[in-house]
């Protein structure tokens, strides 16, 4: 019988795997979806997704300071259409920072014209306001920005795959803290003298740079403010 937990072992510091089982499954899948899993450093597992569109989501939920774990297909939900009342999955569910739980809906903006997809999701919507469950629909509009997306990608195949503690980044950046800003070159080499280095420091929010042009040798980090890690936003009036 198949299994959707992974049953490998992770090598990470934390979170010591995530034993987390979709809400819905697939039973026959069908043609012209990219299904996969992915190998979330933030989760500790691997992470299944159903279509490209949602592995762009994932790139940037991994690089997302403000989120702290996120889940797929976390729960089936009824709500009332007219006389009827129906089921939903959402297709990501984002924890963040502060705790606060927020769910996602991952679709082409193209869909979003159809009336019957327009229907279900206001009807989605609704329910959850009435739950008070945060709920945002993500698009590719959103997703596919570029340079934004390519960036996250860069940044968490260039971090370690071990994420440093919060006292040994700290630590770490407070001797390199009067040799900021600088170059991504040159943080690259400040921080390599005491084993770290800069794309888990992006990840964790203690560093930031401009997302709105591809990630070079001479990109500029700067030290984010303690109140003020958002340097990159996908729904900021959820927070993140």
């Amino acid at each position: 019988m198949a299994t959707n937990l992974w049953s490998g072992q992770w090598n990470g510091r934390t979170p010591v795997g995530d034993n987390h089982r979709r809400a819905r499954q697939v039973i026959s899948p069908s043609g012209g979806i990219m299904r996969g899993k992915f190998p979330s450093r933030k989760n500790g597992r691997l992470v299944h997704h159903e279509g490209l569109l949602e592995l762009d989501a994932i790139y940037l939920l991994e690089a997302s300071p403000q989120v702290a774990r996120y889940r797929e297909q976390p729960t089936t939900i009824t709500y009332p259409d007219g006389n009827r009342l129906r089921r939903y999955t959402p297709d990501l569910e984002v924890t963040l920072s502060c705790g606060q739980s927020i769910w996602i809906e991952v679709k082409p903006a193209i869909f979003l014209q159809r009336e019957d997809v327009r229907h279900k999701l206001d009807c989605v919507a609704l329910q959850l306001k009435r739950n008070g469950q945060p709920f945002v629909i993500l698009t590719d509009e959103v997703l596919r920005q570029e340079p934004r997306q390519s960036n996250a990608r860069v940044i968490f195949h260039r971090a370690m795959r071990v994420r440093p503690s919060a006292e040994f980044a700290r630590t770490v950046l407070a001797r390199c803290a009067p040799s900021l800003p600088a170059t991504l070159e040159r943080t690259t080499a400040l921080l390599s003298v005491h084993g770290a280095e800069p794309y888990s420091l992006l990840m964790d929010g203690l560093l930031r740079c401009r997302m709105d042009a591809s990630l070079a040798s001479n990109t500029q980090l700067t030290l984010s403010m303690e109140a003020d890690h958002g340097w990159f936003w996908l729904a900021q009036e959820h927070g993140f």
